[in-house]
């Protein structure tokens, strides 16, 4: 009796950690297009000064899969970009609590690790030095900017193209992204092909790189969420006005939550601010598109 309650548990055990488990696919066969091979490695740590964990010097882009239980499964995907400023990625506020809590709604997320700055001991560290000159940084970060939407392109790409093989809808793959993972997702809004158009785009407190690019909108843009703070530390509140100008002046579906209060790198933090309740909004918006219904 001992040996097979043992025997249950453990392919209760079994059953339980492969539910949790979440499968990690890279994003290109080999080395990335428009990259070198890199002679360093991708690290992850605790960084004390954003207070959350970080991944850093990400050279070999990957998607990690976080499925929806099947019952609650609706066929619609969501690629997941992280902020960092190109130097880091906001792995759990900005990437994996994101992606859990779409899950748990029945979207299968796809949390994207695009390239990064080569950095040192602290990525973050080294961002809050760089930071300080805005054109010293918007030049060290410039090639790595274009290689990461590049990125956020090809992770579209891929998520359409193989949407049987996760149970979603090729034609209902969206993406969303903070800060720097902002920029990766205007950058797909407007540099999108037809194998790359994304169903949605939503920009979270957005750099505002391609508004300097004077970029025209495509004539089948997707609709586009943005959310952001007008006390947002690193003053890219205008920034977010600037990309819902550009829709709505463009005709193209877009909505706008601008908090007073929240700070930049909101995320899934909480305040107790309203901040704290922007991604049920955006559950409300997909509702209202029908993009949470089977």
């Amino acid at each position: 009796m001992k040996s097979t309650g043992l025997r249950i548990f453990c392919v209760v055990l079994f059953f339980a950690v492969l539910a949790g488990a979440q499968d990690v696919i890279p994003l290109y066969p080999g080395t990335p297009p428009g990259s070198a091979p890199a002679t360093y490695g991708e690290k992850t740590y605790f960084s004390k000064v954003w207070n959350t964990e970080v991944v850093t010097n990400v050279t070999k882009p990957s998607l990690t899969v976080f499925r929806p239980a099947p019952e609650r499964k609706n066929g619609t995907a969501v690629v997941v970009c992280p902020g960092g400023g190109f130097m880091a990625l906001a792995i759990e506020n900005e990437g994996n609590a994101v992606a859990k809590y779409l899950a748990a709604k029945g979207v299968t997320a796809f949390l994207l690790k695009y390239r990064l700055l080569h950095t040192g001991d602290d990525a973050t560290a080294e961002f809050t030095e760089l930071i300080r000159d805005r054109k010293k940084f918007e030049a060290a970060t410039a090639d790595v900017v274009a290689v990461s939407i590049a990125d956020g392109l090809a992770a579209v790409t891929y998520v359409r193209q193989h949407a049987t093989d996760f149970g979603v809808s090729s034609d209902r793959v969206g993406i969303m992204g903070f800060s720097a993972g902002g920029v990766v997702v205007t950058g797909v809004a407007f540099k999108y092909t037809p194998a790359s158009r994304p169903l949605f785009v939503a920009p979270i407190y957005p750099g505002g790189e391609l508004l300097k690019e004077n970029l025209t909108v495509p004539t089948d843009a997707p609709p586009m969420f943005i959310a952001a703070a007008s006390d947002d530390g690193l003053g890219l509140a205008p920034r977010a006005v600037g990309f819902y100008n550009k829709w709505l002046e463009a005709h193209k579906s877009v909505e706008l939550h601008m908090y007073a209060k929240g700070g930049h790198g909101f995320g899934m933090r909480k305040q107790n601010l309203p901040t704290d309740h922007w991604i049920d909004r955006f559950m409300e918006w997909m509702e209202m598109q029908g993009w949470m219904t089977k």
